[in-house]
């Protein structure tokens, strides 16, 4: 739910390049992007890799009917993240039919992106606080007086469910974890070439460690 019109990438990259020695990213050619844009990272990232048609797919789930995902909207999306460094793709053999793009973020954008949610995770998670609850307000005091009790009732029922839904669906453990050697964080993501919290590197023998 990224609200700005424009997400500034400007100083998280200046941050970025400042920690991490390897010149990752030299192709970046765009400081701001849009929220739809900035959306699009997070399903890739989710996904690892996806189709162009899945990514739609994906991102009407997202938007649950408040907005339709198109390929007319989305491919030139993809095309100028590409442009611009965020991402890239790779041709594979389709069971049936041609080959397809399967889309991936390169390891700036991958950067980029974390640093990003990382900064406004707790704002994000606020706005949706305020923002449920002014909703739940405006839909209870929709319906009559008389029956507004058990609305209230309802609403809160229907949150419980979902609170309980979110948490299940957010791992509690993984198999396997990366841990940096020089910070001690925990990276959640397998193939991870550095650690974006204090940028040292993860290439070194022995360096990788499961937890």
């Amino acid at each position: 739910m990224w609200l700005s019109k424009f997400l500034d990438l400007e100083g998280d990259i200046k941050d970025l390049r400042s920690k991490i020695k390897e010149n990752i990213f030299s192709n970046i050619t765009k400081t701001k992007l849009t929220p739809l844009e900035f959306t699009i990272l997070e399903s890739i990232f989710n996904s690892k890799e996806i189709s162009g048609y899945d990514l739609i797919l994906n991102l009407n789930k997202h938007f649950a009917g408040t907005w339709e995902a198109q390929s007319g909207t989305i491919y030139p999306i993809l095309s100028k993240l590409k442009k611009n460094g965020f991402l890239n793709f790779k041709s594979v053999k389709s069971p049936i039919g041609p080959l397809k793009k399967l889309y991936f973020l390169t390891q700036a954008g991958d950067s980029i992106l974390k640093v990003k949610v990382n900064k406004n995770f707790s704002d994000q998670l606020k706005f949706l606080e305020n923002f449920i609850i002014e909703l739940s307000s405006i839909y209870i005091h929709s319906f009559p007086e008389e029956t507004r009790e058990d609305k209230i009732i309802e609403v809160q029922n229907s949150f419980r469910k979902l609170s309980e839904k979110v948490i299940k669906s957010i791992p509690s453990t993984f198999d396997f974890k990366t841990l940096c050697p020089e910070c001690k964080a925990e990276l959640d993501r397998k193939g991870a070439t550095f650690c974006p919290y204090c940028g040292v590197s993860l290439f070194s023998a022995g360096k990788k460690q499961a937890i």
